[in-house]
């Protein structure tokens, strides 16, 4: 292999490509990124099993070739080379040469034999903007669960019909769910993306459209020249929306930020596990934190009240991922303190159901 590149485009790839590289590598060759160059063009991809990205810029090819690099250690080269000349990368089965400007980088290959085969993504079946995308994932993703031996609940739901698209999450704790409008070119569709992986990619995807496509056990996001593959969960879930459609007796209505804020500074005496108690009544709203052998703190944040005064507690961490997932004003719906609360945006299309606490 023989090629010259510009070394800003280089940089970018590697690193977006070396998202998908696995921190355990179950074989030793999946460490690294593979560079195939034909065609005046160079390919960048990564593989784990569960994710894999490839990605096509271009190149001036000499020699065409397929390599394997140490992915890590070619990602710290990447970003570090100077800008002000093209990057040269020579290779044989043994290793490869980097050099740019002054500098002069010399890597082991990894045998490309050993490279799986990547996954072709599956046709697309709609597409979106890519950073409406990636907020929404944002917004939901923090109320998928972590324990990996309940795989359901480290997902994300995504369901197409017509032209909206829904993605809801779940700990068991809280339901997140959050409608976007979408171009479908498919049918209606419902499965189960890991949240981790999910959140990886669409912070990764830039601006303009995504393409996504499922099928055959994948999910797949492009974006121009780049692919992303995912590989689905069980699509098992719960009747989410069941459980957030309903009108509560009592709802509150306050400004999303004002309310995170003095959740925040009256957290300040409270470990992130501690209730945060707030007490409802038709002019404001009494934030509440802490005890006698910890200390205490309260502060008060106007808000507007429909139905009776009430008094519930959560923990604080889902109520800041509730309101910092809603932009302006936050509708609280509530039918008691010790049944779950509705967290609804000004314009509904998000919604967060969250647990409250029993305390005394």
């Amino acid at each position: 292999m023989k090629l010259t590149i510009d070394p800003k485009l280089l940089a970018d790839t590697v690193a977006w490509a070396a998202r998908a590289l696995p921190t355990r590598p179950p074989i030793p060759v999946l460490a690294g990124l593979m560079l195939a160059a034909h065609d005046d063009q160079l390919d960048v991809s990564a593989f784990d099993y569960d994710m894999s990205m490839r990605a096509t810029i271009p190149a001036d090819v000499a020699e065409p070739g397929l390599i394997v690099l140490p992915g890590r250690v070619l990602t710290e080269i990447a970003k570090a080379l100077p800008t002000t000349s093209y990057v040269e990368i020579t290779a044989d089965n043994r290793e490869a040469g980097i050099r740019c400007g002054r500098s002069d980088y010399t890597l082991p290959t990894l045998p490309a034999d050993d490279y799986p085969t990547l996954p072709e993504p599956p046709d697309p079946v709609g597409s979106i903007n890519a950073d409406q995308l990636a907020a929404a994932v944002a917004q939901v993703a923090a109320a998928a669960g972590k324990d990996d031996t309940l795989p359901m609940l480290t997902g994300v739901r995504i369901d197409a019909d017509g032209g909206q698209l829904t993605l809801a999450a779940t700990d068991r704790y809280r339901i997140a769910v959050r409608d976007l409008t979408w171009a479908p070119n498919g049918a209606p569709f419902g499965h189960l993306i890991p949240a981790r992986h999910l959140h990886d990619i669409t912070k990764g995807l830039g601006h303009g459209d995504v393409q996504i496509g499922v099928g055959d056990g994948l999910a797949a996001f492009t974006t121009g020249s780049r692919h992303t593959t995912v590989r689905l969960l069980d699509d098992q879930f719960i009747d989410y929306r069941k459980r957030i459609s309903y009108e509560p007796a009592i709802t509150a209505t306050v400004d999303a930020a004002t309310l995170a804020a003095a959740i925040k500074r009256v957290g300040l005496v409270a470990d992130r596990t501690t209730a945060i108690r707030l007490a409802f009544d038709r002019e404001q709203v009494l934030v509440r934190a802490g005890g006698a052998d910890i200390g205490r703190g309260s502060e008060t944040v106007e808000c507007a009240l429909t139905g009776d005064p009430i008094e519930i507690a959560f923990q604080s961490q889902y109520l800041l991922d509730a309101l910092g997932a809603i932009d302006g004003t936050a509708h609280i719906g509530m039918d008691g303190a010790r049944k779950p609360a509705l967290f609804r945006s000004g314009d509904d299309s998000y919604r967060c159901l969250v647990m409250s606490l029993r305390v005394s």
